[in-house]
């Protein structure tokens, strides 16, 4: 089993910056890959950025502004948002699959974080 907690959300202006942070915990063959999504109210979950034995991935909307590493000593996970804007409000969650599939489709991963809440205010 596989536990993960998520915290560093909260509410910013347009412009400003969080880092997010998830510990996990348990089986590490099956947090092989750690990823980011996030799912704003009345639309689908998204995902935002994964990483994979230093490898990253980022979606297209968030390229250039936030940044996904990992820190294997403390078993942590962050996610770096700069330039925030008001459509990257969401619930953010952590993800973790082991590494036969790597995608940021959010139905292949098996275990999640509770979420932290992001709010951008223009």
């Amino acid at each position: 089993q596989v536990q993960l907690v998520e915290s560093g959300g909260g509410s910013v202006q347009a412009g400003g910056s969080l880092r997010l942070s998830c510990v996990g915990s348990g089986d590490t063959y099956n947090r092989g890959v750690m990823a980011w999504f996030r799912q704003a109210p009345g639309k689908e979950r998204e995902g935002v950025a994964l990483i994979y034995s230093g490898t990253t991935s980022y979606t297209d909307s968030v390229k250039g502004r936030f940044t996904i590493s990992q820190d294997s000593a403390k078993n942590t996970v962050y996610l770096q948002m700069n330039n925030l804007k008001p459509e990257d409000t969401a619930m953010y969650y952590c993800a973790a699959r082991n590494r036969f599939i790597i995608s940021l489709n959010a139905r292949l991963y098996n275990y999640w974080g509770q979420g932290t809440q992001v709010t951008v205010s223009s």
